[in-house]
């Protein structure tokens, strides 16, 4: 695990084996940032031109490498580009990506000093969590040939010694390791992570951080009638569990309940995907651990505000036990469901874990799952939708993950939606509705199962849970842990009473 540090020494005495500097475009050429002035003195004021020489231009995305000057401990210079030059200071969301950027390229380096822009405790905890989530790799199947990540970063700044400063190196630390860890779970084969093995995994990092973990396994779920995780689960080899990690404060003024689709492997079921679709169906436990990571990061922060974390944990296989399309399930809380594709199975074993949530009367419920196709093709592959029965949530959530930097954008719940899933003949509801819309009627589905008065937000992260592509800024290729940081800020938002 990469190590994190923060030093005032000057950046051209610290002994590192690379120092990064940041770099933007000007209205008259290459700009270098704040934090980089004993570097640009080292160059004997010539380090814009010698940039420009090497082709940067300060482009976000950009890294340029040059042998530093004489003066400078390091032998290793890192330009990363910031985008456009602005005065007042830098997004944070633009230091986390050249952050991420430095760590991702200088991987493999024992320790890597960044002088970023840091004066303030913002931009502070912006590098800290930019540098630890691009310095992210996962190792796990890898032999020895593979690249290891940057042993130690070291954050250099004036402000070290500060309330402030500290605090935000705290934050920035916790958040960014438990992304980590949600991103290695996204990221382990399904033969290796599945209903149990996750559970296990939730309960030993749970006692680990003095959290209160309780698993229903298969006996228990059957036991209280949890007809969705079970209808799912019922055709894999691995049975499913419903996961209850709890957070409590004894100074919060209010309660959260986060709810995560955890399928551990979607094939699809007797709906079976084809080839080309599911290959990458590890990932369909995304949610699960989104949530599990934000409960984990809420007690490391204290936060002034109870949350509860539900797992909704099965494996989704086609067998002669598995569930057939038109087989209706008994859902926990009596609704009955006819299932018209199994491959719909997110929302049947978010519906249980939804209902039981609800049964504590927490002021909130926000869901997070992988849910559907129909949203990636809707957003792309890096917003996620959001979905509420209450519009002021609907745009609080939309608005938190901005501020944190994870696309997103506010979805609606179309009452004519619902009319084809609750003409089925046989049941309450069908799983499926009109095809076209088809995120918006998955979020029907799911306000059906929330308890009258309690407010209820649905997060589709199917596009940006995974990444298929290269990796871009803090982001690298597999699992991103998507969400973790909307949910983490939400819950210090709604603890300030904000």
């Amino acid at each position: 695990m990469t190590a994190l540090s923060v030093s005032t020494s000057s950046a051209a005495s610290l002994r590192a084996d690379a120092l990064v500097i940041g770099v933007a475009k000007g209205p008259k050429g290459l700009v270098v940032t704040s934090g980089a002035e004993a570097v640009v003195e080292a160059f004997g004021g010539t380090l814009a031109e010698v940039l420009t020489t090497l082709g940067a231009t300060g482009a976000e995305g950009e890294a340029v490498k040059l042998p530093a000057a004489a003066g400078l401990k390091a032998p290793l210079v890192l330009a990363v580009g910031l985008g456009e030059a602005v005065e007042g200071g830098y997004s944070a969301e633009a230091l986390r990506k050249a952050a991420g950027v430095a760590a991702r390229t200088l991987a493999g380096s024992k320790k890597v000093a960044l002088a970023l822009p840091a004066a303030s405790a913002e931009e502070i905890e912006a590098v800290a969590l930019g540098a630890l989530l691009g310095s992210y790799a996962f190792g796990l199947y890898k032999g020895e040939n593979g690249k290891t990540p940057v042993g130690e970063l070291v954050l250099l700044t004036d402000r070290k010694g500060s309330k402030e400063a500290k605090a935000a190196v705290e934050r920035a630390t916790a958040i960014g390791e438990e992304m980590n860890r949600a991103r290695d779970l996204i990221n382990t084969a399904p033969n290796d992570l599945n209903p149990k093995s996750f559970a296990s995994l939730a309960q030993t990092v749970g006692k680990e951080h003095g959290l209160k973990v309780e698993v229903l396994d298969e006996k228990a779920l059957t036991k209280g009638g949890f007809g969705g995780i079970l209808g799912v689960g019922v055709g894999s080899a691995n049975p499913p569990r419903l996961v209850k990690v709890v957070y409590t404060h004894p100074k919060a003024r209010a309660s959260l309940a986060f709810v995560g689709k955890g399928i551990t492997y979607d094939s699809g079921g007797i709906s079976l995907k084809p080839a080309g679709h599911n290959e990458t169906m590890k990932c369909d436990m995304s949610g699960a651990a989104a949530v599990f990571a934000a409960v984990v990061a809420a007690k490391r922060l204290g936060l002034q505000v109870n949350v509860t974390g539900w797992l909704a944990l099965a494996e989704n296989m086609p067998s002669g036990s598995a569930t057939r399309p038109g087989d209706v399930l008994r859902m926990y809380g009596g609704k009955t469901v006819e299932v018209l594709n199994t491959d719909a199975e997110g929302r049947l074993v978010l519906a249980d874990a939804i209902v039981k949530a609800g049964e504590d009367k927490p002021d909130v419920i926000v869901d997070v799952a992988t849910l559907t196709g129909a949203m990636v093709l809707a957003l792309g592959t890096r917003t996620f939708g959001v979905m509420a029965n209450n519009d002021e949530l609907r745009t609080k959530l939309h608005e938190t993950a901005g501020a944190v930097g994870e696309q997103s954008w506010p979805m609606p719940l179309p009452a004519d939606l619902r009319k084809g899933m609750v003409e089925s003949t046989v049941a309450d509801l069908a799983n499926m509705g009109e095809r076209m819309g088809g995120g918006l009627v998955a979020g029907l589905f799911l306000k059906e199962f929330v308890a009258e008065g309690i407010d209820w937000a649905h997060l589709d992260i199917a596009g940006p849970a995974f990444n298929e592509g290269g990796p871009h800024g803090y982001t690298p290729k597999g699992g991103t842990a998507s969400a973790v940081r909307t949910l983490v800020r939400f819950a210090e938002d709604t603890a300030a009473g904000v």
